[in-house]
């Protein structure tokens, strides 16, 4: 089996963690703000699409001047601005969900809850991929991306509109 290339790691952890982080504060913070389910909908929806190709696009501008730089890298630019892409997309989706099929306030704290469940999955397969202690690493992971998502909770809560 051939061993994955470290940037495709760094790509797909770095997109898949970022949009759960994202994605989560933004329903999160909107939905604080306001109670209209159909705009946090939008605002989650738009940051999915607009983040997830910017950081796909970001990835891959960044990994050229790399390139650029030091004629050694080995790593397929498309390739990885595609799975930092597709990261970013599939784990945007995870907090969604909810909010498509729940009603407010209820599918709020349910895409809290899968946000920080993914995290921690997250981290803990890191773990073992990079074979440190994949226990922590997941704790790790949640912790840092759920201070994020109750950030954004707050900024929800002093900019609401009602």
């Amino acid at each position: 089996m051939k061993k994955l290339h470290v940037d495709y790691v760094r790509s797909i952890i770095f997109g898949f963690e970022d949009s759960l982080v994202s994605t989560t504060g933004v329903i999160a913070g909107v939905s604080t703000g306001t109670h209209d389910p159909k705009v946090i909908l939008l605002a989650a929806s738009v940051t999915i699409v607009v983040e997830a190709l910017s950081m796909g696009a970001g990835q891959f501008l960044s990994e050229r001047s790399v390139h650029q730089m030091e004629k050694t890298h080995t790593d397929n630019l498309v390739l990885g601005g595609g799975l930092m892409f597709g990261s970013y997309a599939i784990a945007g989706i995870i907090p969604l969900l909810p909010v498509i099929l729940f009603s407010f306030p209820v599918s709020v704290f349910v895409s809290i809850a899968l946000a920080f469940l993914s995290l921690f999955i997250l981290g803990y397969v890191k773990g073992k991929i990079v074979r440190v202690r994949p226990l922590r690493s997941g704790i790790e992971i949640l912790a840092i991306g759920g201070i994020a998502t109750l950030l954004g909770v707050f900024a929800g809560y002093f900019f609401r509109t009602s």
